[in-house]
């Protein structure tokens, strides 16, 4: 059972990587030599907090957003997420402003280096100085008590790295709910 889970899993992750690429922004993408700022023409305005940032299709280069995170969790759990589902604190989610619903981030927290792999399942974070509000879970998965700072990069097609290291992510032990 495990296992058909972490292939579903596999499937769904490659299949929305390149979901992303939605909106016309400003972009930040890393190279080879370093990271550069690239301007495209923006379609409308998210909130002016947090720049969503993303890329097209560019060999070498890959969407990444910088930026407080914060977390959610009793308060919630349970109630519909944007997606329709009922939240719940102790699975792998995050709330974006605007990636699209269902696609797979790695969050990094930039101050202990620990990552995980969240879905986006819901819209937020609502103070406009958070770039991402992530589950319980995985704001424990990362080591973030309160407010800190992550880098998210969207997972994407044809990155067997991202691939192996989501892959990875689904053999770890599951983590005790809450209040067990």
């Amino acid at each position: 059972m495990r296992s058909g889970v972490a292939a579903g899993m596999l499937i769904l992750a490659m299949s929305v990587a390149g979901a992303a690429n939605d909106a016309d922004c400003q972009q930040q993408a890393t190279t080879a030599s370093g990271t550069q700022l690239i301007d495209l023409p923006t379609a409308k305005p998210v909130l002016k907090a947090s720049v969503p940032t993303r890329i097209r299709s560019i060999k070498g280069l890959h969407w990444f957003q910088i930026g407080q995170a914060s977390w959610y969790g009793p308060h919630f759990q349970g109630k519909k997420t944007a997606n329709g589902e009922a939240f719940d604190m102790n699975s792998l989610t995050c709330a974006h402003r605007s990636l699209p619903l269902g696609s797979w981030v790695r969050v990094t927290n930039l101050k202990n280096r620990k990552t995980v792999f969240v879905r986006v399942n819901d819209r937020g974070p609502v103070p406009e100085n958070r770039v991402v509000d992530l589950s319980y879970a995985a704001a424990r998965a990362v080591g973030l008590a309160g407010v800190g700072k992550v880098k998210l990069e969207a997972v994407r097609g044809g990155d067997p790295q991202m691939a192996r290291d989501l892959v990875a992510q689904l053999h770890i032990p599951l983590m005790p709910m809450v209040g067990q």
